[in-house]
């Protein structure tokens, strides 16, 4: 394998090739998945204060601006996405404000295309980059990421599975994924090798990749595409913003932590981090999970660069 992709971590080749079948498992856990409840954005989140300890660790720059510049990749829905208005929301979105608040700072949340933002972090057109990037061991050669959420992958199909599909053997199946993300990379590094060792046919075209996560998703329902890749929480808010027309198709698999992502030994990152775990503490956190239904991939500890792979 080469490079991984940039927002989570490659699934590890776990491809398991038996007589006349074909497995293709993960080798991660299957948490952090599935929650009970619909998000609702207009849940009201509690107010954060400004923390004095925290606030004195905050850079002299970055308190007299007053403000976190922090890059987004506002097409991810729940957790980063424009809503009707084109105002950048979502899981991340709420949980970057809190950050900043607790920092008695602003958050600027700007839209940026998803594989700019690291390169703008290392450019200084960023302090902070917000945009479910999974914690990798490669990433943190780049950047230095504070732990805040675990995901895994996920698969959904249209609601009744009318193409009969196995999450076991994507083979010859149309795939929709995102440009830039390990589900991608997971046609073209995994799926398709063993599907040739196999002697099935590969994955149309690598996967029919898009740009946008919501084109994604509509490929799917509109019949376009047989089955959509994606992180676990993408997974289950589609499930539930398309009235029924999706299901799952099998369990989520390699989980793995997100981070926000910081300069390399950049002088907030000791200010996040604590901010982070104060709100883990003080449940401000927990409730936006929750106002946007992914309260199972909460963590209760703020790691810095606390990859394991």
């Amino acid at each position: 394998m080469t490079s991984r992709t940039p927002r989570t971590r490659l699934l590890a080749a776990c491809a398991v090739l038996a007589t006349a079948s074909l497995a293709l498992t993960a080798c991660g856990s299957s948490g952090g998945s599935t929650s009970s409840s619909a998000p609702n954005p207009s849940t009201s989140v509690a107010s954060v204060k400004a923390d004095e300890k925290l606030t004195s660790l905050v850079p002299a720059d970055v308190k007299s601006s007053g403000k976190v510049i922090i890059g987004s990749d506002a097409s991810y829905a729940p957790n980063e996405f424009q809503d009707d208005k084109g105002n950048i929301v979502g899981m991340d979105v709420d949980l970057a404000n809190a950050v900043a608040a607790k920092l008695g700072l602003k958050a600027e949340v700007q839209n940026a295309g998803f594989t700019a933002i690291i390169p703008g972090i290392g450019a200084n057109k960023y302090q902070l980059g917000m945009s479910s990037f999974t914690d990798t061991k490669e990433r943190e050669q780049q950047v230095d990421m504070v732990t805040y959420f675990i995901a895994g992958t996920g698969a959904a199909v249209k609601k009744g599975n009318p193409d009969k599909i196995s999450a076991d053997d994507l083979c010859g199946k149309k795939v929709a994924v995102q440009t830039g993300t390990t589900q991608a990379t997971q046609i073209t590094e995994v799926i398709n090798p063993a599907c040739a060792k196999a002697g099935k046919p590969p994955v149309p075209n690598d996967g029919d990749k898009f740009d946008l996560q919501t084109d994604v998703t509509n490929a799917v329902v509109s019949g376009r595409d047989q089955v959509m890749l994606a992180d676990s929480p993408v997974i289950d808010y589609a499930l539930k913003q398309t009235g029924g027309q999706l299901e799952k198709l099998g369990a989520t698999t390699d989980s793995a932590p997100y981070g926000i992502a910081l300069a390399k030994g950049s002088a907030l990152t000791p200010a996040v981090q604590g901010a982070v775990q104060s709100l883990m503490d003080d449940g401000t956190y927990k409730q936006i999970l929750q106002k946007w239904g992914v309260e199972a991939g909460a963590i209760d500890k703020a790691q810095l660069n606390g990859a394991t792979s």
